[in-house]
């Protein structure tokens, strides 16, 4: 795990789609409680479930949009007891038991602000906020490659995202919604809050200047 501030931390895996690999990025929240909130699902090695257990107690596993289920199954395996809350609607694509995002728990209060991105539900994607370490986490709202890791994901970051993927959005995600004007609320919340770091769920965390930098994103694709 790479600690990213006092209480985060990121793991990052391969995911593969059409042999690109556009990663998949976990985050994990330590709360003042030390209770762990542990933000997306991947296929966990032994060693990886040590590490997180090493810095607190895994209290709750995320998913943050209704496409994220490719690693459900695991993030239960490797962490069969906790609750697990999702989007609605995401009980309907896995067989797992899980608890709904629009009420999150209230133990994260004082700390996390959690949101839903409306105008665009086949995503049905929410948005977390880290208050202390001032960071914004998402799902499939903001992706960021800086760099590729092989000639072939170059290749389709275009086709699949255009010209603006340090940060961008993709095609896919602009093309789903269907609400512009609620989606144009969300982001105007989403900006109100003070944010400086964004990890996305694809590509390489924004370190610093994340606020004005997805400003800017949604700007040139003209939802601001």
């Amino acid at each position: 795990m790479r600690k990213l501030a006092d209480n985060l931390w990121l793991l990052s895996y391969p995911l593969k789609v059409l042999g690109a690999d556009i990663t998949r990025n976990i985050s994990v929240i330590r709360l003042a409680s030390g209770k762990l909130i542990i933000h997306s699902t991947a296929p966990f090695t032994s060693g990886d479930i040590d590490s997180i257990k090493r810095e607190g107690e895994p209290a709750w596993l995320v998913e943050a949009m209704l496409d994220h289920d490719t690693f459900s199954n695991e993030g239960r395996d490797a962490f069969p007891e906790i609750p697990y809350f999702a989007p609605p609607g995401f009980e309907e694509r896995v067989p797992l038991a899980v608890q709904s995002l629009t009420a999150p728990p209230a133990e994260w209060s004082e700390e996390i602000e959690v949101m839903a991105i409306e105008g665009n539900p086949s995503f049905n994607e929410y948005a977390l906020f880290h208050r202390p370490s001032h960071t914004l986490i998402v799902a499939d709202l903001i992706f960021n490659y800086r760099r590729a890791p092989s000639l072939w994901t170059k290749l389709l970051l275009y086709p699949a995202m255009g010209l603006h993927h340090a940060p961008g959005m993709s095609k896919r995600f602009r093309g789903s919604i269907t609400d512009k004007a609620a989606f144009r609320r969300s982001l105007a919340q989403l900006l109100d809050w003070d944010f400086d770091r964004v990890i996305v769920g694809h590509g390489q965390v924004i370190e610093s200047a994340g606020k004005s930098k997805s400003r800017e994103m949604f700007e040139k694709l003209g939802f601001l």
